[in-house]
């Protein structure tokens, strides 16, 4: 028992010690600029909570025009009326937008076009993780119609104005676990097996290869500058890797 005791302890306090430098790993970079954005014009996907609504903050914080693009218009209110009294910024804009749905995207890009000119970064942050079998409103298995398929959408109706805007940014939100994913081409829609865990990975998976396909098709350079620690996409741990497409 004294031995079981002894090292349990010893393995909470290896633990303790290397936590932080293995969290270092995985976080990547740290930004330290303290460039300022005015003038600037930001859509952000899910940026009603967690990450994206951090983003929505920050870049506020510099000066952007940001609109913060979710499905839940009351919960995006809440959220910008936080940043917009947090950042002093009063261009902290909602809009509805649900990628399950491609009518509301197309709308949303229609609604954002007519009232915008320019879109110098197009943030696609939202997502769903390990949810039960379900599929979207076009008939695409959820984790790949919301986290790929919904901002393939969303960003092919919008990068005209990004290309007029340039430079210009595309940021997609992937995940660690794209190492795990494996695109299914014979069973996309997951219909003959479905496991929510590696239905989220192959999603993530997607999200990277699309990055890689649109830098090669805009002759641009992709990066991918880490991990964030995300919980609140599921209201879960989740690790987060950003893929960055810029132009």
């Amino acid at each position: 028992m004294l031995v079981a005791l002894g090292l349990l302890t010893s393995f909470f306090s290896f633990l303790y010690v290397v936590a932080p430098s293995i969290r270092k790993f995985f976080a990547g970079g740290v930004c330290r600029t303290n460039v300022q954005l005015p003038g600037k014009v930001v859509v952000i996907t899910g940026a009603n909570t967690g990450i994206g609504k951090e983003t929505a903050r920050e870049l506020a914080r510099r000066g952007a025009r940001v609109y913060i693009a979710c499905r839940d218009v009351l919960k995006g209110e809440s959220a910008a009326s936080e940043i917009r009294a947090d950042t002093k910024n009063s261009q902290v804009l909602v809009r509805k937008l649900d990628l399950s749905d491609t009518k509301s995207i197309r709308a949303f890009a229609e609604g954002f076009l007519a009232e915008e000119k320019q879109l110098h970064v197009l943030i696609n942050n939202a997502g769903v993780m390990m949810c039960p079998y379900s599929k979207t409103a076009d008939g695409f298995e959820t984790h790949l119609g919301v986290n790929h398929l919904g901002h393939f959408l969303l960003t092919y109706l919008l990068l005209e104005r990004l290309k007029v805007s340039s430079p210009a940014r595309v940021v997609n939100v992937s995940s660690v676990a794209h190492h795990v994913g494996k695109i299914r081409f014979h069973d996309l829609q997951s219909e003959k097996r479905y496991s929510r865990g590696f239905a989220y990975c192959h999603s993530k998976l997607a999200n990277v290869l699309f990055t890689r396909e649109l830098a090669k098709r805009l002759q641009v350079t992709a990066r991918g500058p880490g991990c964030l620690q995300g919980p609140e996409i599921t209201r879960q741990l989740s690790a987060y890797g950003m893929s960055a497409v810029s132009f």
